[in-house]
C-alpha cells in the first residue's frame, strides 16, 4: 500500500488548497453574515454562486465524481485528500459541487438510473443547476436498521403511491432542491433485503409536504434537514431506481464511499481546528506566559497530531480497499473509520475550543459549528453502536465463520 498522492491528485490538492485560502476562507464570515441578515437560514447569498463559478473555472468541480466525463474521474484513494481539504470549510463542499446528499445521489443515478432519469436529474445535478435530497430516516422506527423503514410505496398500475413520514432529509430545505430520492417498502412480505425500493419524487408533487426544518445543536444548516410527509404522493413507475426490491442494495452501495467522504472531511475539519489551536496557543498569554508554554496545552497538541495521523491512515487504507476489493471487501475498514475519525476529530475540536475560551463556543470562530457537525457524524450513516456490532461480528467470524 502506497498512499502517496499521485501527480493528478497532488496537483488538484495544491490547486484546491490555494482556492480555499484565497477565496473560500475569507468568504465564510460574509456568507454567514448575509444569511443572518436575511432572516432566512436557507437563504443563498450571491457570494456562493460567485464562488461556484470560480471553482468551475479552476477545474475544481465534481471532484468526487468517479466518471471522467463530468469530473476528474478519481478513485476513492485519489479523492480522499481532496475531501479532507473540503472538510476544512463549512461551505467548500457546496462550492465545489461535492456536497452530500447530492454526491451520493449523483453516484447512484449514474449507476442505477435510466437514460431518462440521468437526463432529467443527473445532468442538472452535475452542472450545479439544482440540488436534491435523500429520504430514508424515519421518526417512528429505529432507522439504524434500514430494513425497519415503514414508508409504504404501493404499485398501482403504471404508478407508485407513497405514504409515510421521513425526517433528517438533508437537502430538502435548500432553495434549489428539485427532487428527493425516497426509500420505502414495496413488498413488506418479501425477503428482508428485497422489501425496499427507491423512487424519485419531484418537488411539487401533490401530497408532498415539508413539515419543518430540524436544527442541529441549534444550528440551521443552509440545506436543511427536513421532516417530510408523503400523503398519497403518486409518481410514475418509471421513477423507480434500479428495479423494484433493489432499494436496500442501492443504499449499501451508496453508503460505503459516502462514509469515507464523511471521515476525510471531518479529519480536514479537525486539522483546521488544530491549526487554530496552535495559533491561539502562541498568541494568547496568561499569567505571564503564552498558552503554548503550558504543559497540558503541549500535551493536547501532541496527542491531536498522533490521533489525526492514525485516523487518516486508517481512512486511506479503507479508501484503497474500496478501490481494490470493493464495498464488501472494505466493510470492516469502513466500519472502523466511521468509529475512529469522528472520535479523533471531536477530541481535537474540543481541545481547540477550550484553548479559545469563550471565543471557541461563539460564532467568531468556525470551531463550534465544526464541532456540531462532527458530533452528528457519530449518528448519521449508521451510529457508532452499529459499526461496533459490524466490527465485532467480523472479528468473531475469524474464529467461527458461521457466526451471525
Amino acid at each position: 500500500m502506497d498512499f502517496t498522492p499521485d501527480a493528478q491528485s497532488a496537483e488538484l490538492a495544491e490547486r484546491l488548497a490555494d482556492f480555499l485560502a484565497v477565496h473560500v476562507y475569507p468568504a465564510e464570515r460574509p456568507y454567514a453574515g448575509a444569511i443572518a441578515a436575511s432572516g432566512d437560514p436557507h437563504h443563498l447569498p450571491p457570494l456562493l454562486g460567485e464562488l461556484k463559478e470560480k471553482a468551475k473555472e479552476l477545474g475544481l468541480w465534481n471532484l468526487f465524481y468517479p466518471e471522467p466525463d463530468n469530473g476528474p474521474g478519481l478513485t476513492n484513494l485519489q479523492y480522499a485528500p481532496l475531501a479532507e481539504l473540503l472538510g476544512r470549510s463549512p461551505i467548500a463542499s457546496e462550492v465545489c459541487n461535492c456536497s452530500p446528499p447530492d454526491s451520493g445521489n449523483m453516484e447512484i443515478l449514474a449507476r442505477f438510473g435510466t437514460a431518462d432519469q440521468k437526463e432529467r436529474w443527473l445532468g442538472p445535478l452535475l452542472d450545479g443547476e439544482i440540488r436534491s435530497g435523500f429520504a430514508m430516516t424515519e421518526p417512528a422506527v429505529a432507522s439504524s436498521d434500514a430494513t425497519n423503514v415503514s414508508t409504504r410505496i404501493r404499485r398501482e398500475g403504471e404508478s407508485y403511491v407513497i405514504d409515510g413520514t421521513k425526517w433528517w432529509t438533508t437537502g430538502a430545505m435548500h432553495p434549489n432542491c428539485r427532487f428527493l430520492i425516497v426509500m420505502g417498502k414495496t413488498d413488506p412480505e418479501g425477503p428482508t433485503h428485497r422489501q425496499q425500493s427507491q423512487v424519485i419524487v419531484p418537488f411539487g408533487t401533490p401530497g408532498l409536504e415539508l413539515r419543518r426544518s430540524l436544527s442541529v445543536f441549534g444550528y440551521e444548516d443552509p440545506e436543511g434537514h427536513a421532516e417530510v410527509v408523503f400523503d398519497g404522493v403518486t409518481v410514475p413507475a418509471t421513477n423507480v431506481l434500479g428495479g423494484e426490491g433493489d432499494g436496500f442494495a442501492i443504499a449499501q452501495t451508496r453508503l460505503g464511499p459516502g462514509r469515507m467522504h464523511h471521515c476525510m472531511r471531518v479529519i480536514g475539519a479537525a486539522e483546521r481546528a488544530l491549526e487554530l489551536l496552535c495559533e491561539r496557543a502562541l498568541e494568547r498569554v496568561t499569567f505571564g506566559q503564552a498558552l503554548a508554554r503550558r504543559a497540558n496545552v503541549g500535551d493536547w497538541i501532541a496527542e491531536s497530531r498522533v490521533e489525526l495521523e492514525m485516523a487518516r491512515l486508517l481512512t486511506l487504507r479503507a479508501a484503497w480497499l474500496m478501490d481494490t476489493a470493493g464495498s464488501r471487501g472494505s466493510r470492516r475498514e469502513v466500519a472502523a473509520i466511521k468509529l475512529a475519525a469522528p472520535a479523533a476529530a471531536l477530541r481535537v475540536l474540543d481541545r481547540a475550543i477550550q484553548v479559545h475560551g469563550g471565543a471557541g463556543v461563539s460564532g467568531d470562530t468556525p470551531l463550534a459549528a465544526l464541532w456540531a457537525s462532527a458530533r452528528t457524524l457519530r449518528i448519521l450513516d449508521g451510529p457508532d453502536e452499529v459499526h461496533k456490532m459490524t466490527l465485532a461480528r467480523e472479528e468473531l467470524r475469524r474464529f467461527d465463520p458461521e457466526f451471525r
